[in-house]
């Protein structure tokens, strides 16, 4: 008899020690529960994910710190790809990430045609895109600078572009910005920032302008070429975007962002990619749930249009 009950105690000991290890790395994950416990409703594109084991997620090839191809192992790098694979933790830990490179121009039709599950590809939010697709979070504020030689001091605002020939990218906030801010700017586009830069290093174009963070990314693999010129004249909202009317999985996401800020995550996304550039770790941004309809614009917009 007191043989059975010690066995019975070493039994539960060892139940309880094993349960404590399944909590332990459930929070070190940032999740709440173990992803094994999450469960979804049928036909939800979370629970279609799930089931394929896979999804499609775009994001940006070029853009050091956010989402760059690395030539040497083929993999893409960054912030944006490690909220990615944060999120997609959550729907299950053996889920494979297929990222497809997302230049500005084409993110709205890739949602809409299903060519990718969702965006993560230093997507600002704006009320024209949110016309034809949803966005969770914002999960980062970004503020549009300018890049330029390191030895030019003739450009030290966005009013010292005008008359100037400029660069940013095809169907970018940052194309809308700069011919607001310096409507006489020669506005040169490309279809990446990477073009950008080796037009203003051959002298095509004087500046380059997006966002702050995207510059400081280019500013550091210049060997001391380019400069930030540390003029900031807008606020970029990063969002995640997802199909038009997906209101579950826009749902997901926006508590998953919660999670991943809560639990620490975010900031050490942030510290292993931005932060070795040399960006110090900001707070990150209360996540808006854009749950309002936005103005319809005043005339049809292209869908391919004023998208960064």
């Amino acid at each position: 008899m007191r043989r059975t009950w010690m066995l019975a105690a070493v039994v539960s000991v060892a139940l309880v020690a094993g349960a404590c290890g399944s909590d332990k790395k459930s929070t070190s994950s940032g999740t709440a529960t173990t992803q094994a416990a999450r469960t979804f409703a049928p036909g939800s594109t979370m629970a279609r994910i799930k089931a394929a084991g896979s999804i499609k997620v775009g994001v940006k090839f070029d853009q050091p710190g956010f989402g760059q191809k690395n030539p040497s192992t083929g993999q893409v790098e960054g912030f944006d790809v490690e909220i990615a694979k944060l999120i997609v933790k959550a729907i299950g830990d053996n889920v494979k990430i297929d990222f497809v490179e997302s230049v500005s121009k084409n993110r709205e039709p890739f949602l809409q045609n299903g060519t990718v599950d969702m965006v993560v590809a230093t997507y600002t939010i704006n009320d024209t895109r949110k016309q034809v697709v949803d966005f969770a979070g914002p999960y980062f504020v970004a503020r549009q600078d300018i890049m330029v030689k390191s030895a030019d001091t003739t450009i030290k605002s966005v009013t010292d572009l005008n008359g100037k020939n400029v660069c940013t990218v095809k169907g970018s906030t940052s194309e809308k910005n700069v011919r607001a801010k310096a409507p006489t700017a020669n506005v040169t586009l490309f279809d990446t920032y990477s073009q950008c830069a080796e037009a203003l290093k051959d002298g095509r174009v004087i500046a380059e302008t997006t966002d702050n963070t995207i510059l400081a990314g280019l500013v550091q693999q210049s060997s001391g070429a380019f400069k930030l010129v540390g003029a900031p004249f807008s606020d970029e909202p990063y969002g995640i975007g997802v199909k038009k009317g997906d209101d579950e999985f826009r749902t997901f996401v926006n508590d998953r962002l919660d999670e991943i800020v809560q639990s620490g995550a975010w900031a050490k996304a942030f510290e292993a990619t931005l932060g070795k550039i040399g960006l110090a770790t900001p707070e990150p941004p209360k996540v808006n749930r854009y749950t309002g309809t936005p103005p319809a614009p005043t005339t049809a917009a292209p869908t391919t249009t004023t998208a960064r």
